[in-house]
C-alpha cells in the first residue's frame, strides 16, 4: 500500500468465513500480488464528540457523512509520524484526505493546543475540528491487515482485516492492540477498493461462494457494542 494522501474511490465490504476466504485467495492468485506493505498492524484513534455525534450521524446512513481519525501502520511513539485522516462518503463514493505529522503534534492539533499545518488538507482538518468544537480521541480500534493490488491496475486493491478490536481507554498509538473483538471467531472482513466496477473474476467468485456485500462499519459496530455494554455494565477486554 503506497502512502497516498488523497483518495477518490468506491469501497465494497464483505464478511466471510475461512472457506470463503480460501476460495477468494485461489481466484485472486492469477490477478493480484501482495501490495508494497503487504501486512500491517493498523491502529486508529477515532475522533468524535463526547456524545458521539459523528458516528451517530454516520449510522443514520445520510447521503453525506464523514469520519476523522489518527492512524498508524504499526506501534508508534509520540515523536513518530502518524496520519490524520478526514474520510468523507457522498453518494457511495469515498473521498479520503490525510496529512502526516508527529503523533504528539496530531493530538495537540485535536486538543487545540497546536495549529494545524498550513496546507489545503491542514485547513480542511482545522475546519472540521472547529465545526465539531469538542473533538477528542473517542475509541482506539485496531486490526491486522493483508493488502493486495492488481498486477495491471494498482488502483484496484483488496484488503483482508482480522482481529478487529476496540477499546475506550489507553487512547494512544504507542500501545498494544488489545481490546474487545467485533468479529465472530474465524470471520474476516474483505474490503475492495476500486475506481469503477469489479472485474469479472471477482464478481464470479463472490457469486459462486455466496459472498454478499455488506455495509459493515468497524467504528459503527464498535459504537453499537459500546451502547450494549453500557446497558449490561462495564465490559471485559479480550
Amino acid at each position: 500500500m503506497k502512502h497516498q494522501m488523497i483518495f477518490q474511490r468506491y469501497e465494497f465490504k464483505y464478511l466471510m468465513d475461512a472457506r470463503q476466504l480460501q476460495a477468494v485467495w485461489t481466484a485472486m492468485a492469477p490477478h493480484m500480488v501482495p501490495d508494497e506493505y503487504s501486512h500491517s498492524s493498523i491502529r486508529n484513534l477515532y475522533l468524535d464528540t463526547p456524545d458521539f455525534r459523528l458516528i451517530r450521524r454516520s449510522l443514520e446512513k445520510p447521503v453525506y457523512k464523514e469520519k476523522l481519525r489518527i492512524r498508524s501502520y504499526s506501534r508508534v511513539g509520540s515523536s513518530e509520524k502518524v496520519f490524520v485522516e478526514l474520510k468523507k462518503k457522498y453518494r457511495s463514493v469515498v473521498y479520503k484526505r490525510r496529512i502526516s505529522m508527529l503523533q504528539e503534534q496530531a493530538l495537540g492539533c485535536v486538543a487545540g493546543t497546536e495549529l494545524w499545518p498550513d496546507s489545503q488538507i491542514g485547513a480542511e482538518l482545522a475546519y472540521a475540528a472547529d465545526f465539531y468544537k469538542t473533538l477528542r480521541p473517542a475509541v482506539f480500534l485496531s486490526y491486522e491487515r493483508d493488502s493486495f493490488r492488481d498486477v495491471e491496475d494498482e488502483n484496484f486493491r483488496v484488503t483482508f482485516d482480522r482481529e478487529i478490536r476496540y477499546r475506550r481507554e489507553e487512547l494512544t498509538l504507542d500501545s498494544d492492540t488489545w481490546g474487545i473483538p467485533i468479529l465472530a471467531p474465524g470471520q474476516v472482513l474483505m474490503e475492495v477498493k476500486v475506481a469503477g466496477g469489479l472485474p469479472l473474476w471477482m464478481t464470479y467468485v463472490l457469486s459462486e461462494r455466496g459472498i454478499f456485500k455488506t455495509s459493515f462499519s468497524k467504528y459503527g459496530t464498535a459504537y453499537q457494542d459500546i451502547l450494549l455494554n453500557e446497558q449490561r455494565g462495564e465490559p471485559k477486554y479480550a
